[in-house]
């Protein structure tokens, strides 16, 4: 298996939907595999809220020998993020303009920003037709409007635990978040570390809706009855926040909570259903039962907008990190959904194509 990290620069202004702009940027990606002779076997990976570009060290068993994106065939990119702090373009990096870090001066992100950045990246690379693009949570709200904006480029598109627009409650939580961050006395500070203590604390708000009532019950559960303190659960609370600590930057974790908190679809345009509509690629929505923080109707709103769009709901204990668990269900989901034929109509007369090989 090939595995290659490389960066891209784009060297030019960029403008941004908020109304801000970058002198620059550069996107790390990860690439695993290599292109065939006609650029036919591209996946396209986009990460959740706290992802890397290096797919193998978080949805690693999507991605090897015998799986439905075999690295054998197929040739697998994921970009960090615009905004993100592994590679690409952040808060913690160096303002062109100032030769000093952004840091609280970093412009405020959308989804249809990193969208442009991902797609600058795509033509860079040469690439004309993407095989799947594929996303769960923040990484499917991104899928959906690239797909939205390129309906030609993708053949194949997967949105797991996402959704169209981002809810009332979802903006909730990730304002529940930001406040934590905010009451931090560091946060104010320009400083790669201002808001750690805060990002802990928010990281185990996030950690409540991201994981379902019967996933604590089975793992966090006490062994005896006679517990008084430092439960399992409080314990894990603190680890969590904890190991964020060790990798990620508050300002990051503000930056992308933002712009998951704009999607909307059907922003400046004639209204979301119709926009959903636009979408042209073979879709499979993947919904998790337990999932509360993007629950499953959301997911069937998707598919009953997208057209000719399949919907699949996987049961699992572990809610809206069941995308990063339920690997041999989603597999053979993803493997079902690719042994499907599709129905194209070309002038009056319907014919069926395989779509996977």
């Amino acid at each position: 298996m090939l595995r290659q990290d490389h960066l891209f620069h784009f060297d030019n202004e960029f403008l941004l939907e908020a109304g801000g702009r970058l002198s620059g940027f550069q996107l790390k990606y990860t690439t695993l595999g290599q292109l065939n002779h006609d650029r036919s076997n591209v996946v396209w990976v986009v990460h959740a809220l706290t992802g890397n570009s290096d797919v193998t060290e978080w949805w690693r068993d999507l991605f090897v020998e015998g799986s439905p994106f075999d690295p054998r065939h197929h040739f697998i990119i994921c970009a960090n993020t615009l905004g993100g702090c592994y590679g690409s373009t952040g808060p913690l990096s160096i303002n062109p303009d100032t030769g000093k870090n952004y840091f609280h001066s970093f412009p405020l992100l959308t989804n249809r920003d990193m969208v442009a950045a991902f797609d600058l990246l795509r033509q860079h690379l040469g690439i004309d037709k993407i095989h799947t693009l594929i996303g769960p949570s923040l990484g499917g709200q991104q899928a959906l409007e690239w797909a939205i904006q390129k309906p030609e480029t993708f053949e194949h598109l997967v949105l797991i635990a996402t959704n169209a627009v981002h809810s009332p409650w979802g903006i909730a939580f990730n304002e529940a978040q930001r406040m934590a961050i905010s009451a931090d006395a560091t946060w104010k500070e320009n400083d790669a570390r201002a808001g750690l203590e805060g990002m802990k604390a928010a990281r185990a708000i996030g950690m409540i809706s991201y994981r379902a009532y019967d996933g604590f019950e089975k793992t966090q559960l006490e062994k005896t009855n006679d517990t008084l303190d430092n439960f399992r659960a409080a314990t894990y609370q603190r680890y969590q926040g904890q190991k964020l600590a060790g990798r990620f930057n508050a300002f990051t974790y503000w930056l992308l909570s933002k712009a998951m908190d704009s999607h909307n679809v059907g922003r400046g345009r004639e209204s979301v259903n119709d926009t959903l509509k636009q979408v042209r690629a073979k879709t499979l929505v993947v919904g998790i039962e337990t999932d509360f923080l993007f629950p499953v109707s959301e997911q069937k709103f998707l598919a009953e907008q997208i057209p000719n769009a399949t919907l699949k709901i996987i049961s699992s204990d572990f809610g809206h990190d069941g995308f990063l668990v339920e690997f041999s269900v989603f597999r053979k989901i993803v493997r079902n959904f690719f042994a499907e034929p599709v129905w194209i109509e070309k002038n009056h007369n319907k014919k069926i194509i395989n779509t996977f090989s």
